[in-house]
């Protein structure tokens, strides 16, 4: 599946009909409609794009809505949590350098955008752009304004300069290409997508993932950061009490029986338990044997001196006669 993480949301409906549907020719399965915020929030943010389009996009096209947000006073609040709940996917748009280590060290968001037609006064640092990936979290690379050329071409030197040194600093790691098309003109197939990147200093394979594995892993962890808690736990469905009906009222006795156990019905249920005998080792068996074996012995040892005794008592004491004898005599 190939991802277009980055397709501005205009007024234009025919237009944007007219890229969505080229998009979906070229092979790509996901898009992320982007709106754009360059000044001041307002105090109530709603979703600028609407759900469901005007017009009907591709079916084997998945639509998902993003806001990118430019971030050029580190001091300044931007409520990025009302963002994250208002939109599925968060990018920051740094315009300096102390907004870009601020979005790679602490702002809470999804994707880092960098605008590539401009000629940034600093460099990219190997540091500051390795804390945002041990975040998970992915730079990303637009390539229209540069196909463009719309203004003599300094922002296709600009961009080919930005990409190959934004390779550099990450080691071609956490790298999402993305479009930014505003017209179907400067929309391109995975296949140009990757070629570009090689020729950026990306490899071929790395280049696959830029628009394949790692776009995906930016919806997944945004849906994830979303949905659960933590980004750790997500309950799907946690299942009804069984044998409780649904819409039956129940009585105050009922419910105060409910989830509770009687201490009569656990001691009835302990009486009537059969409780197994645990198995005998070998050892307590032969000392059972022998023990056995000695009890037997001493009561055949005891049965002879008792049936001595028995003999010598009846010597000692003649029988008496018989009344009747001796009235006879």
């Amino acid at each position: 599946m190939y991802y277009d993480l980055n397709v501005p949301y205009t007024a234009n409906q025919a237009e944007l009909q007219r890229t969505l549907a080229f998009l979906a020719e070229l092979g790509y399965n996901t898009i992320a409609l982007d709106y754009t915020i360059t000044d001041k929030l307002p105090a109530n943010i709603v979703n600028a794009i609407p759900d469901p389009l005007p017009f009907q996009p591709p079916l084997p096209l998945r639509i998902i809505r993003r806001c990118t947000l430019h971030l050029s006073d580190p001091s300044q609040n931007h409520r990025l949590n009302t963002l994250n709940s208002v939109y599925e996917i968060l990018a920051i748009r740094p315009t300096n350098e102390k907004s870009l280590q601020q979005a790679c060290n602490d702002l809470q968001c999804d994707l880092i955008s960098l605008d590539m037609s401009l000629r940034y006064p600093f460099f990219f640092k190997h540091t500051t752009l390795l804390n945002a990936l041990e975040r998970g979290l992915k730079l990303e690379i637009c390539y229209a304004p540069g196909i463009l050329n719309s203004d003599g071409g300094n922002s296709r030197r600009n961009l080919i300069s930005n990409a190959t040194q934004l390779i550099r600093a990450t080691r071609g790691r956490g790298i999402v290409i993305s479009s930014e098309a505003k017209k179907a003109l400067t929309c391109r197939g995975p296949a140009d997508v990757v070629n570009m990147a090689v020729l950026w200093g990306l490899g071929q394979e790395q280049g696959t993932e830029a628009v394949g594995r790692e776009a995906r892993s930016v919806v997944v962890q945004a849906e994830m950061r979303r949905r659960s808690f933590r980004g750790v736990i997500d309950v799907v469905y946690g299942g009804e009490k069984f044998g409780t009906p649904k819409n039956v009222e129940k009585t105050p006795q009922a419910r105060q029986g409910i989830g509770k156990r009687k201490a009569t019905v656990m001691d009835e249920k302990a009486e009537n338990a059969t409780v197994t005998p645990k198995p005998i080792s070998k050892r307590e068996q032969k000392r059972q044997a022998k023990k056995a074996r000695l009890e037997s012995a001493k009561t055949e040892e005891d049965a002879p001196m008792a049936t001595a005794k028995t003999i010598s008592t009846d010597a000692e004491c003649p029988p008496e006669k018989s009344l009747a004898n001796g009235e006879a005599d």
